[in-house]
């Protein structure tokens, strides 16, 4: 008899109770950045075929109720909060989020977030690490996105989660106060990027302070993606004992990979770089939590969206035990 992916995986996770069913997560959401289309980033995702693909792997699949809501709930006043843009929505956003994260953490199921722009990390990590309070943190980006609200130039919040969970804020500030429900649930050294290239100049200064493990494109190019996945897990997870959240920014590979997003940065991962990351984190049996983000449908021509789709839904199936042989 054929032994599934999911079987397979089930045999290898050292965390998930539920472990061959998947539970989706989908946002259709855009208030952290400035460019409409990545809120349909899931649907096309979906529309593609992903929750027949990962059913064919032999998942069950629990998709969270609700999708739309995440479209009508935008306050019909936002006024800046200092820099920060939509703050009230992206929090609003967020904080369901995290309840929909929790929830199928809880479950025992691995947790898969389809974005959305990458402020919904907020909401997805604030979810897994309430089940999991010990994980640690792939940041699979080319942006650092920890800039505070007082570090930050564009006010866009999809490059902010990670100093809200980390706890850089200042506290008791306007901005703060709108993200009153999330507390510091990630620590520093629980945190490692893996393909930054386009790092703010405040950002840079926060990473060195804190001592937060960052591998660059440069590291990838000296050392091979091999390698700096190995050190990488060995930084935050040397024993493989603790769970994995990964957070793929689809903008972590190069524009000729994924064309169909909205930050694009040339340099990054390759097709192969990007899958090797999702494979070998797949092999630890550690992974609690993906988030999938920042594909946005609106940008570029019809095979961009469809080569980025497709590229977001190849990512998601290696990261849940898809192989070759």
């Amino acid at each position: 008899m054929t032994v599934s992916d999911a079987q397979l995986m089930a045999e290898r996770s050292k965390f998930l109770k539920n472990a061959q069913t998947i539970g989706i997560t989908c946002v259709p959401f855009s208030g952290g950045q400035p460019k409409g289309g990545v809120d349909d980033g899931p649907v096309e995702m979906i529309r593609f075929g992903l929750v027949d693909q990962i059913e064919g792997m032999g998942y069950q699949v629990d998709i969270s109720e609700g999708m739309d809501k995440y479209r009508t709930m935008q306050p019909a006043s936002d006024p800046a909060v200092g820099k920060l843009k939509n703050a009230r929505y992206v929090s609003m956003a967020a904080r369901r989020v995290s309840e929909q994260v929790r929830a199928h953490c809880a479950k025992g199921s691995l947790a898969l977030t389809l974005g959305g722009d990458h402020s919904i990390a907020m909401g997805t990590l604030a979810g897994s690490t309430a089940v999991y309070p010990d994980l640690c943190v792939l940041w699979i980006d080319a942006h650092a996105d920890i800039n505070t609200p007082a570090t930050t130039d564009s006010g866009n919040l999809h490059g902010c989660p990670l100093s809200f969970l980390l706890g850089l804020c200042e506290p008791d500030t306007p901005a703060t106060q709108v993200f009153d429900w999330i507390k510091p649930c990630i620590r520093a050294d629980s945190l490692v990027y893996i393909g930054l290239r386009d790092v703010d100049s405040g950002e840079k200064a926060l990473l060195r302070k804190h001592g937060i493990k960052a591998f660059s494109m440069h590291d990838v190019d000296r050392h091979g993606i091999g390698r700096v996945v190995e050190m990488a897990l060995d930084h935050v997870n040397k024993d493989r004992s603790r769970p994995v959240h990964m957070s793929f920014d689809v903008d972590a590979l190069d524009p000729s990979v994924a064309p169909a997003t909205g930050t694009p940065v040339r340099g990054g991962l390759t097709f192969r770089e990007g899958h090797y990351i999702c494979e070998a984190v797949a092999e630890t049996g550690c992974l609690v939590a993906m988030d999938l983000v920042e594909v946005n449908p609106a940008l570029g021509d019809p095979e961009s969206l469809r080569q980025t789709v497709a590229v977001g839904c190849s990512l998601v199936r290696c990261s849940l035990g898809e192989t070759l042989l």
